[in-house]
């Protein structure tokens, strides 16, 4: 179970990397709570760094009452979405070298 809870922590902070990635190179958030949170946050670096610490006590939660069926579920997800995005990124970028 703490191997879970690495992974998820792990995964949170590549997600909370890669979302500042997309920011910088002008890409919107997808996720439509996290955009919120970014827009209507003190900054969009702190609104963003709320959503993340949020999800961080959810994933502590999972974890301290056993829902390891859960947590697992979620890394996989979270999996995914980083994926997702490192993906959108490298194909972004290619667009920006072909054009130079």
């Amino acid at each position: 179970m703490t191997q879970q809870i690495l992974q998820y922590s792990y995964l949170q902070v590549l997600d909370f990397m890669t979302t500042i990635a997309f920011l910088l190179n002008g890409i919107r958030e997808g996720n439509p709570l996290v955009r919120m949170a970014i827009h209507y946050g003190p900054s969009p670096l702190s609104g963003l760094l709320l959503v993340k610490l949020a999800a961080l006590g959810l994933g502590v939660y999972c974890w301290r009452f056993g829902k390891v069926r859960l947590l697992g579920r979620i890394n996989i997800l979270f999996a995914l979405v980083v994926t997702w995005n490192l993906a959108a990124l490298i194909v972004g970028s290619l667009g920006h070298h072909a054009a130079v």
